[in-house]
């Protein structure tokens, strides 16, 4: 950063279960470079880090722990923004009990529950579709959003017990977490670059 302006790159972490392309095109149209890579090299001289992620949590870590990627992930977590998406944002936490217990990045407190057993009858998993958001603390990730603003979600499993870090929430039979912030980390369960 310079002024806090980007005048590098975004680095649009590959490791193989992500909505890359995705991603890549919403930051186009939003005038900012980026470069997708799934190299230790890339993601150190990046001005900023989008983890995103599609898929099952296991799955996901071992892609990252197998290259290193996840030592990378942390040793940047206190240089530069990282923002994880959907299941990008599930791994900054500690763990995740989706097929077992596996353990995530631990950038942030908190855990991954599935919604089996916890909403109530009638409601579908995954929970599929807009929903809009409750801002808990403005600003930060969610500066341009507002109460009540509609955003797209795709998800079986959700954040608790990150009460330190939760910025927004959605409304799918129980209080969802949709947003999480810590110093220069930021998690989004919604798909922004839809």
């Amino acid at each position: 950063h310079q002024g806090g302006a980007l005048m590098g790159y975004i680095a649009i972490v590959d490791y193989g279960v992500g909505n890359l392309m995705s991603v890549s095109n919403a930051l186009s149209f939003l005038g900012f470079e980026s470069r997708v890579t799934g190299e230790a090299a890339g993601l150190e001289r990046a001005d900023a880090i989008i983890l995103p992620g599609v898929g099952a949590f296991p799955d996901a870590a071992e892609k990252l722990r197998a290259p290193g990627l996840d030592r990378v992930l942390i040793a940047q977590s206190g240089k530069k923004p990282i923002l994880g998406i959907c299941l990008g944002m599930q791994l900054l936490f500690e763990r995740s009990y989706e097929y077992g217990e596996h353990p995530g990045l631990g950038l942030l407190e908190g855990e991954v529950v599935g919604m089996e057993g916890r909403l109530p009858g009638g409601l579908a998993i995954p929970h599929i579709g807009w929903n809009a958001l409750r801002i808990k603390r403005p600003g930060g990730v969610l500066k341009y959003v507002e109460e009540g603003d509609c955003v797209y979600f795709v998800h079986s499993y959700y954040a608790e017990n990150c009460a330190a870090s939760l910025t927004a929430t959605a409304e799918y039979g129980l209080e969802l977490t949709a947003a999480v912030q810590r110093e220069n980390l930021y998690g989004c369960q919604f798909h922004p670059e839809i």
